[in-house]
């Protein structure tokens, strides 16, 4: 007797499904055919300059806006045929959201516990609690809101979109006016909520805080995806392949620069006391050519330094860009 085999299982669809995703204003194009998909479980990063399509892509996504054509899906729910089941998966904080200065913390958050329709008060308050203590605020329930700072009142609102245990988060420029401390406890409160298994959609101007934080990010430039993957495989599809390199030698630093002037890829070579310095667009074999070159040629390095492009730099030269064309 032959047993079938049993049926793979599909795989699960991406929490995040777009698909040829455009947003027009009258004859402004806010967002320029977006396809883009967000597997469960990662943070992923959203990059661009002012006027990119950050927040158009997030308002259509969290169901506050309706785009001109194209398609969304959230856990595999499509947002525009089932609106209400897309808004029980997805929890959106906007940037700079307001909070109330005449109640409480417990109050804010229990009012949308129950606005969330949370079961019984006593249930509403467990959930406040749990969601207090995902944030790391347990200790400012009682405090009126008024009184919180900018960084505590970015977690109470974050505590808020947590509620309803959405399984997709949207979060525009979460971090916006943070110190260096709370955007470190944000990023904190984040990694924990994707170990939950929840994933969060994030976009900021901070880009060290998005290399640091997120598994993935993408980059958008006037509604257009530039790029999208890992770090790497971002500055690899920019093309911020170029970085500077200094080689520090014990002697015979004019013979070393002169034979660096000969390879490819090497530009704005200087001499500086025991340093060559240059800048060098070329691959990882390429460099490591570089270094396989000088030890033959009889000379001794005592360091070999990398200095790559920041994000920072990466999104100054799409921001002039779009600024000159």
């Amino acid at each position: 007797m032959t047993v079938a085999p049993s049926p793979i299982p599909d795989s699960p669809p991406p929490a995040i499904d777009i698909r040829d995703l455009r947003v027009d204003y009258g004859d402004f194009v806010a967002v320029n055919d977006l396809t883009l998909a967000v597997p469960r479980g990662e943070i992923f990063g959203l990059v661009g300059p002012n006027g990119a399509g950050k927040t158009s892509t997030f308002r259509v996504l969290t169901t506050l806006m309706e785009p001109t054509y194209g398609e969304v899906f959230l856990d595999g729910v499509d947002i525009q045929e089932d609106r209400e089941g897309a808004r029980r998966i997805v929890g959106y904080m906007p940037d700079l959201a307001p909070v109330p200065a005449d109640l409480k913390v417990w109050e804010f958050l229990d009012f949308h516990a129950a606005a969330y329709g949370l079961g019984t008060k006593l249930q509403r308050r467990e959930r406040v609690a749990e969601c207090l203590e995902e944030v790391a605020l347990t200790d400012q329930r009682h405090k009126w809101c008024k009184e919180l700072s900018r960084g505590q009142t970015q977690r109470v609102v974050l505590a808020k979109t947590l509620l309803h245990r959405p399984r997709v988060l949207i979060l525009d420029e979460p971090a916006s006016g943070l110190d260096p401390l709370a955007r470190r406890d944000l990023r904190h409160a984040l990694r924990r909520l994707a170990k939950t298994g929840a994933t969060v959609f994030v976009s900021s101007h901070i880009l060290s805080e998005l290399a640091e934080m997120c598994s993935s990010l993408c980059v958008m430039n006037r509604g257009t995806l530039l790029a999208s993957g890992t770090v790497d495989q971002v500055r690899h599809q920019l093309g911020s392949t170029e970085r500077t390199l200094t080689v520090t030698l014990l002697d015979r630093e004019a013979e070393a620069a002169a034979w660096l002037g000969t390879r490819p890829g090497i530009q704005h070579l200087k001499v500086s006391g025991a340093q060559v310095i240059f800048d060098f667009n070329g691959s990882d074999e390429d460099q490591a050519g570089l270094v396989e070159g000088l030890v033959a040629q009889g000379l001794r390095m005592r360091a070999f330094e990398e200095k790559r492009s920041s994000f920072e730099d990466i999104l100054v030269e799409v921001a002039e860009s779009n600024r000159l064309s």
